[in-house]
């Protein structure tokens, strides 16, 4: 294959990545939480030619690289619910709930309880708090989440007493950029242990709000899809040519 081909080819297949990446961040625009992810690029320079009769710069050949995608963990907006369950997340911590393959922590603070009683996220996993999953009872009521996390109710309706419930557990990592995202707006820590945040606080009626900005992603959007229609339109004039080429020179007389 030619070069121009190659190099076409290389910037197409970015491209096609980098589609993927806008478009899942266009399709969680609405989901509590989420953060969106970004790609990074990078010139990778091949050290010769496929001739050798190519001198100086001309023997560099610039290829498109997708390197990875990265987490944009900006604070996104908070819009209040009024729900006494649902909290946000002031700083860079993270909840942590239980599921069937082990701990995973996430920034969605839509909480609610199960018939079971137990305190669980909007996918249904347990809460885990300082002393593990959080369970509450029948007759609470006045709940009251306190800016460190921690779970106060009212306990009886003839008799009231106040009860603590349990604490949310606030969690940081040392390196966030590591963490993988495995869907249900869940991350697993990958490998990472996890450090309680101090330092974050939480607020009472309210959820974080995605960080994705609509109408930077659709622009975004419309850009990678002009770039890999012009990509394919020159790729499509240079395989022109060739044949062109072709087809002329087999026209020579021997």
């Amino acid at each position: 294959m030619e070069n121009t081909l190659l190099i076409g080819l290389s910037r197409q297949v970015a491209l096609e990545r980098q589609i993927d990446v806008v478009a899942n961040n266009v399709a969680n625009v609405n989901t509590n939480g989420f953060k969106a992810d970004q790609s990074l690029f990078e010139e990778y320079l091949m050290p010769v030619a496929h001739q050798d009769n190519f001198v100086g710069r001309d023997r560099r050949l610039s290829y498109v690289q997708d390197r990875a995608t990265f987490h944009d963990f900006a604070q996104g907006p908070t819009q209040e619910t009024k729900n006494p369950l649902d909290v946000a997340i002031d700083g860079k911590a993270f909840l942590v709930v239980q599921t069937p393959g082990g701990e995973r922590y996430t920034r969605d603070g839509s909480l609610r309880v199960n018939s079971t009683g137990q305190l669980v996220n909007s996918g249904g996993f347990p809460v885990v708090g300082a002393n593990g999953p959080i369970q509450m009872q029948q007759t609470d009521h006045d709940i009251t989440i306190s800016a460190d996390g921690t779970i106060t109710v009212v306990e009886g309706s003839n008799t009231r007493v106040d009860s603590v419930r349990g604490k949310l557990r606030l969690v940081k990592f040392a390196d966030p950029q590591k963490l993988l995202k495995e869907g249900a707006n869940l991350y697993s820590a990958n490998g990472m242990a996890p450090q309680a945040d101090i330092a974050a606080r939480v607020q009472q009626g309210f959820v974080e709000k995605s960080n994705v900005n609509a109408v930077v992603e659709m622009s975004r959007m419309i850009a990678v899809t002009r770039a890999y229609t012009q990509i394919s339109a020159l790729l499509q004039q240079q395989g022109d040519l060739r044949r062109t080429a072709i087809e002329k020179l087999a026209d020579v007389p021997a």
